[in-house]
């Protein structure tokens, strides 16, 4: 098993980025063109905690390389099972995920956490356990997990400026609304 870990500050408040969390696969991140779709599978709120837990499958589309295709096969899109837990009283937004493509050869298990460092800032811990299944092949059981946690690595790196970017527009628009309501509010008076 090989460990990837990440960890990340963005200069925004906990709220401004839990919210933006469900747009990063949208159009304004121009780095997630892998991402061909997200469905949502349930939404719920535990009422004697508050805690919004959502399931979501992600389909992505991804290029192995050659040597992996030779073993497994080619397959141009794989699945990911999410879920996530915001938790509004504990300002702590946590998704796991594990991969359901390959599942039979390596197994992905992440965990992302946002947590408030301050007012304004917010920390990314991010986490990942990569384990090949391939018996007693080392050598390969080892080429595989390091070809994933260098592909998480090099993931992070756009994943972090595509949400950069998320977060920039999303703080434009909400603050373009309150600008527009104000202006309502005035004209209204």
């Amino acid at each position: 098993m090989k460990v990837f870990s990440n960890a990340v500050t963005y200069n925004y408040s906990w709220d401004e980025v839990s919210s933006a969390n469900w747009q990063k696969y949208g159009p304004w991140n121009n780095k997630s063109e892998h991402v061909i779709a997200v469905d949502t599978l349930s939404r719920s709120v535990d009422p004697a905690t508050g805690v919004l837990r959502t399931e979501r499958l992600i389909c992505c589309k991804q290029s192995a390389p050659e040597w992996i295709k030779s073993i497994c096969g080619k397959v141009d899109e794989s699945y990911v099972y999410e879920a996530s837990y915001v938790d509004p009283s504990n300002k702590t937004l946590t998704m796991v995920s594990q991969n359901l493509t390959w599942s039979n050869l390596v197994s992905v298990q992440e965990e992302c956490v946002y947590s408030p460092l301050s007012e304004g800032e917010t920390l990314f811990s991010q986490s990942a356990r990569i384990t090949a299944l391939c018996g007693g092949w080392q050598r390969i059981r080892n080429s595989i997990e390091d070809t994933l946690v260098t592909r998480f690595h090099e993931n992070s790196i756009r994943g972090r400026e595509g949400f950069e970017r998320v977060l920039e527009m999303s703080r434009k628009v909400f603050a373009e609304e309150k600008e527009r309501l104000q202006r309502e509010q005035m004209i209204a008076a």
